[in-house]
């Protein structure tokens, strides 16, 4: 196993269960809206099916004699330990499967020496596809069936405002995808750049549509079109472009194009999937993402208003309110495959990223009964050597390496636990 170094839990502030914890208890920074439970229903059956086929449950054989601890043979009981995984930097990059991603999935679905399945989920900043179909590709790459019911991508919590706001401009990813997402998320009035790009090709200057893009774009009149809110799905593919659109909306009149407002606060509020200012792609440098674009359209804003951005939220990591879905959806998806109530009493989060993933579990750890434990590794944004800005409570090099620190920790929690009683 590789070398570790982490520090002990203490000093926590007041403590709140995760599953009764009110809004007001949980929010903190930019507004996060958590989706209710029955979003969290079972919906994906023959995934959850394959999965259970994997869960085989582990339980302490109380006949077992053997004086070695870790010769305890387990059978029928879920662990009291869980883990949630960030993806890009953590398990893929730059598209790609990091090597012991596929090792690690096998060893938490039972190839380790004490055969136990453990329960898991994916949490990660990153989008512009429905579940379903990151789950598809997930499968795929990890060679694991991976259901929508384990998974928690950025934009996931938005669609609990398709009530709210009727006409929507949706931004980011390839193509058509993120309009498709978010009609899938029930949004009535999906209007992309590209259809107000098709409307009057002088709204950006230095770029027109290809034939396909313009094929796919829809005819609309903007000119009697109110934008009742802006939602970046997925990273930007055209800066320039989507921050002119964006930019227009925010100083408008109740987000109608070719309006200027006279107090810049008429404008539709815009909602990010994320914060991340970088992330880790195959290149040898981080790479700007979603967090880098609201900096820059934040002080677009400012440069043109002289105020500062108000009414700008973003979702995902690190906001606490992520993090309490996620303990919600790990509850849901231990009950649905393991038959087992309730949050685990550990989750390590495995991240890359010191400014989302360790500052959100260590606030979140602070907030809740349950333990969440940040493991750092080295093969995404962080730079082995540096000096995190948020210090997680473990450092390893891989996944894997992460993997087997917790269930070799929560190993030797029990058999402690064991001798207590004793």
């Amino acid at each position: 196993m590789a070398e570790v170094s982490y520090k002990t839990k203490s000093g926590h502030a007041r403590r709140v269960s995760s599953i009764s914890a009110t809004r007001s208890e949980l929010d903190s920074g930019p507004t996060v809206v958590v989706p209710p439970a029955s979003y969290m229903a079972t919906t994906i059956p023959d995934t959850i099916a394959m999965a259970r086929a994997h869960a085989d449950h582990v339980l302490v054989d109380d006949d077992s004699s053997s004086d070695d601890e870790s010769s305890l043979s387990v059978k029928n009981v879920v662990p009291n330990y869980a883990f949630a995984f960030d993806i890009d930097g953590v398990l893929l990059k730059g598209g790609h499967v990091i090597p012991e991603a596929i090792e690690t999935m096998k060893y938490l679905n039972g190839e380790n020496p004490d055969g136990i399945k453990v329960p898991y989920i994916f949490v990660t900043n990153g989008g512009g596809k429905t579940e379903q179909e990151r789950c598809m590709d997930l499968s795929k790459q990890l060679d694991v069936p991976v259901s929508p019911q384990q998974f928690i991508c950025g934009h996931t919590p938005m669609k609990e405002m398709a009530e709210t706001y009727k006409t929507v401009l949706v931004v980011g990813g390839e193509g058509e995808k993120c309009r498709h997402v978010a009609e899938g998320y029930g949004f009535t009035d999906v209007v992309t750049p590209g259809d107000i790009m098709k409307w009057k090709n002088s709204v950006t200057p230095f770029r027109k549509l290809t034939d396909a893009e313009y094929e796919n774009s829809r005819e609309r009149d903007f000119y009697d079109i109110n934008i009742d809110a802006i939602f970046v799905f997925a990273d930007s593919r055209h800066w320039g472009d989507d921050t002119q659109i964006i930019m227009d909306l925010l100083m408008s009149k109740n987000g109608r194009m070719g309006t200027l407002s006279e107090t810049f606060d008429e404008g539709p509020p815009i909602f990010f999937s994320h914060n991340d200012v970088v992330w880790a792609t195959n290149f040898e440098l981080t790479r700007l993402g979603m967090g880098a674009l609201r900096v820059m359209i934040e002080a677009l804003y400012k440069e043109r208003t002289g105020r500062e951005l108000a009414n700008a939220t973003s979702f995902g990591k690190p906001n606490i309110g992520t993090f309490h879905y996620a303990t919600r959806v790990l509850s849901q998806w231990r009950k649905d495959v393991f038959g087992e109530e309730g949050a685990p009493q550990t989750v390590y989060f495995v991240g890359d990223t010191p400014e989302s993933d360790i500052k959100g579990t260590n606030e979140y750890d602070n907030h809740v009964d349950e333990e969440w434990f940040s493991i750092l590794v080295d093969t995404g944004v962080y730079q082995p050597g540096s000096v995190p800005r948020y210090t997680p409570k473990a450092s390893v090099r891989t996944v894997l390496d992460a993997v087997k620190f917790g269930m070799e920790r929560s190993h030797k929690a029990a058999m402690e636990a064991i001798k207590d009683q004793e």
